[in-house]
């Protein structure tokens, strides 16, 4: 009886801990057709500091080797993404000091020998917001989209250029 309801009460703590640790996971896919193929569009992309460039600010590589996992950019002289993946098309990048686990990943995918797909996703925790941010998730998840749709199109504009 006594080992029935201790395994009550530990079931019970357990859901409640894993409520206090919830989490509201925000994915945020964009999506575009490049007309240009997957090789020679992902050349004129693929730079890891050229997000820089694309937002009109500075990018410099502060640690590891330029464009290889585990190689660190610093945005604007204060955001830190650290390369954790690569492959021949893609690159996936994570902010380790961001309290809201956020992370990137930059795509290209052949649609036929003169178009490919760019997909650009996000995906972060908003219930580590800072609080001022969390009252309105909403506002910003839609800041972060219209900023990173105006990236998307910019590596559009890059990728198809002869």
């Amino acid at each position: 009886m006594h080992l029935k309801i201790a395994a009550a009460a530990l079931a019970g703590l357990t859901l409640c801990a894993g409520a206090a640790r919830a989490t509201d996971f925000v994915t945020i896919p964009l999506e575009t057709t490049i007309n240009a193929p997957a090789d020679a569009a992902w050349k004129k992309i693929s730079g890891y500091c050229l997000i820089g460039t694309w937002f009109k600010t500075t990018c410099t590589i502060t640690a590891g080797v330029d464009g290889q996992v585990g190689s660190v950019r610093t945005i604007a002289g204060r955001v830190e993404e650290l390369l954790v993946a690569k492959t021949a098309w893609s690159y996936t990048y994570s902010q380790p000091k961001s309290p809201i686990d956020y992370h990137g990943t930059v795509e290209i995918q052949p649609i036929d020998k003169g178009h490919s797909r760019l997909l650009y996703t996000l995906v972060y925790d908003a219930d580590a917001l800072p609080k001022h941010e969390a009252a309105d998730k909403a506002a910003d998840k839609d800041r972060r989209t219209k900023q990173f749709t105006g990236l998307v199109a910019t590596m559009k504009t890059v990728a198809e250029t002869k």
